[in-house]
């Protein structure tokens, strides 16, 4: 079982990239992040004919989470439920295949630093924290995948000066990732290549970033023991962003035995 998950960035804009992505390299499960369209507007039935089960949380223009999958999609959660005043669409749980429970998650940005929406990101992590202390007391296996608006270290930026002031590095945002490994969870690249170089999957629209190799790390993997158990390799595949019409963003996946 080929595992990926993928900051889209407008599901609608980039539909044949993705379309493509997936002919190639044909995931069993996909998480998608920011797909910046309203749940009844997702393009179900592209992704049917490919032959997946789609639960979607749309949000209009902004955020958006889904989970499609070539098994069964059962006990879908939207939403944090530890955080119930939130509107935002930028989580989404289900059971798939009946044994592992994956999560698409899409964390807030939290720029500019100091503001509002700083205080918002923070805010939200702690409600992720809370609701998955209770998950994670569960007998299965548990993924989490998707964009979490982190650089873990200055490792996992091209730059790191020019993003000192950014709220993907502050301590507290680093501090809140963090505070899930304490929980148990691993990040499942670092796990199989905890030395490689200029590993990316974000490159910003401008300047040619792609083409430069002007990149972070700000999507992950993150699993407990019994699903890291059944994971044999990781890897990030760049090619859908050197494609036409391409997300800033390109797919981090797993493989599972």
């Amino acid at each position: 079982m080929i595992i990926a998950t993928f900051n889209v960035n407008s599901v609608r804009a980039h539909l044949q990239n993705i379309l493509n992505w997936i002919n190639d390299f044909s995931p069993d499960v996909i998480l998608m992040q920011e797909l910046k369209c309203q749940t009844d507007a997702f393009p179900y039935m592209e992704f049917e004919d490919l032959g997946y089960n789609v639960s979607v949380f749309g949000q209009k223009t902004y955020n958006g989470v889904a989970i499609l999958s070539r098994y069964s999609i059962e006990d879908t959660i939207t939403g944090l439920p530890t955080f119930s005043d939130d509107s935002s669409a930028r989580y989404i749980e289900a059971v798939i295949d009946g044994r592992i429970r994956v999560a698409s998650i899409y964390a807030p940005n939290g720029n500019p630093v100091p503001s509002d929406k700083f205080v918002y990101k923070q805010e939200w992590m702690g409600h992720l924290h809370e609701h998955l202390q209770s998950i994670l007391q569960n007998d299965e296996a548990v993924i989490l995948g998707g964009d979490f608006n982190v650089a873990l270290t200055d490792r996992e930026i091209y730059n790191p000066k020019a993003f000192e002031d950014d709220a993907i590095t502050q301590p507290e945002s680093r501090k809140a990732m963090n505070d899930l490994f304490e929980m148990g969870l691993v990040d499942t690249y670092r796990k199989f290549y905890p030395d490689n170089e200029k590993a990316y999957t974000y490159f910003g629209y401008r300047g040619g970033c792609f083409q430069k190799g002007y990149g972070i790390l700000l999507d992950y993997f993150l699993v407990n023991q019994k699903a890291l158990d059944l994971i044999t390799d990781a890897g990030i595949d760049t090619t859908p962003r050197g494609n036409e019409k391409p997300s800033d963003h390109t797919p981090l996946w797993i493989e599972l035995k």
